[in-house]
């Protein structure tokens, strides 16, 4: 119902265009056949009063949002469909949909056209061609003289006093307004010369107010959050309330007004946008955070150090390690950095998971930043050359996005 691809098929091929919706939905949904056919049908196939498709409008730089939304429905089909190519049974399932209503719309397109009448196809070839019209003079009759003038240039007027109605008027009309500096005027041009019929205005264009009172409910929504919630949370319902206003816009435009596919364009991005911020961590905080965590002994250390956004240290130097024991923390951190410190005579057993970030060790350049998604490190970090080792640390260190690090003392 967006741009008018399933009523464009049920009219051609003569069915209810709510099969053509419901299908496409079906096949969107199990393997991204449908968006892939929507998003292209929209860009190739031009509407009914225009010469122009999107395709031609986005190679001569007209860029609006119907062609923006329907190069995003083929890449989010395009998407979907290369993440289904292993499962089997539902391409199997949207390959074979897909062929019953193309078959479908065949059948229904040609039940209904009747077998040609040889006869009657024969009298139609045979019969004398239809009389016309003639064909109606655009111009003075053909015997009209020159100008008596010789250089045939004067003001107003032909120079003659006879000929076709409209050029009497105009000879007279010249002859009595040259005098007056006026200009010539025919019967016909004071007949159209009048006031032109003021235009029927259409709906008002509300798109811009939509926008506008969206970002508005998204700033309120995210700003009355933002102080007591996660950052997640707080971002999902500005967005949330950007969402309903344009939804609330859409259904008014049906009543009051009109919005484009621009406001459509809008709604995806923003949806988009929703989807990803649930999926955000939920110990993301709002607030930039700088912690500290500096155990003086064994008993101190906690069994998990936690932050949302900041930078969090935890110093573990000030522990006095026994040989045959080992320490056991875990320190986690949504966005940001942690660093961690461990004595210089203890043996490190870590393991290091990044979402999006860096990993740094004892021994790297620290100018050295190589920020990838997903990075995983287990390795044993032995005590430098001449060290004896005191004890074993086994650290478990997590960052959703930021930098990871592990430091040795120096004494």
């Amino acid at each position: 119902m967006l741009a008018g691809v399933c009523a464009g098929l049920g009219r051609q091929c003569d069915m209810d265009p709510v099969i053509f919706r419901i299908t496409l939905a079906v096949l969107s949904a199990t393997g991204g056949i449908g968006l892939i056919f929507y998003g292209f049908a929209w860009l190739f196939v031009p509407y009914d009063d225009e010469d122009e498709n999107e395709v031609r409008k986005l190679l001569t730089g007209r860029v609006d949002g119907q062609a923006l939304t329907a190069v995003l429905f083929a890449l989010v089909g395009c998407g979907v469909f290369l993440t289904l190519l292993s499962n089997g049974g539902v391409l199997a399932f949207a390959v074979v949909l897909s062929l019953l209503l193309a078959g479908a719309g065949y059948w229904s397109r040609h039940r209904s056209t009747p077998d040609p009448d040889p006869l009657a196809a024969q009298a139609v070839a045979d019969a004398p061609p239809e009389a016309q019209a003639p064909p109606v003079p655009a111009a003075y009759s053909s015997w009209w003289r020159d100008p008596i003038v010789k250089d045939g240039t004067h003001e107003g007027g032909t120079g003659y006093l006879w000929g076709p109605r409209d050029s009497r008027d105009r000879d007279i009309a010249a002859a009595v307004s040259i005098g007056l500096g006026g200009t010539w005027t025919s019967r016909r041009d004071i007949q159209t010369r009048r006031s032109p019929q003021p235009k029927p205005r259409g709906p008002r264009w509300i798109g811009g107010w939509v926008f506008l009172l969206a970002l508005l409910a998204g700033a309120l929504g995210t700003g009355g959050t933002w102080e007591d919630h996660a950052l997640g949370t707080s971002l999902q319902t500005g967005l949330a309330c950007a969402l309903l206003v344009i939804g609330l816009g859409m259904a008014v435009s049906a009543f009051l007004g009109r919005t484009g596919a621009g406001s459509v364009f809008l709604a995806i991005i923003t949806a988009g946008l929703l989807a990803a911020s649930a999926a955000l961590p939920k110990d993301i905080s709002t607030h930039w955070i700088e912690k500290d965590w500096r155990p003086a002994a064994v008993t101190d250390v906690q069994n998990q150090y936690d932050l949302g956004t900041g930078v969090g240290t935890l110093d573990l130097t000030r522990l006095d390690l026994s040989k045959d024991r080992a320490v056991t923390t875990r320190a986690d951190v949504g966005v940001g950095r942690l660093k961690v410190i461990v004595p210089k005579d203890a043996t490190v057993k870590v393991s290091i998971d990044v979402g999006v970030g860096d990993i740094q060790l004892p021994g790297d350049d620290e100018q050295d930043v190589d920020v990838a998604p997903g990075k995983h490190k287990e390795l044993t970090l032995n005590p430098p050359t001449g060290t004896k080792s005191a004890g074993t640390l086994d650290l478990d260190l997590s960052v959703g996005v930021g930098q990871a690090e592990v430091s040795r003392a120096t004494s």
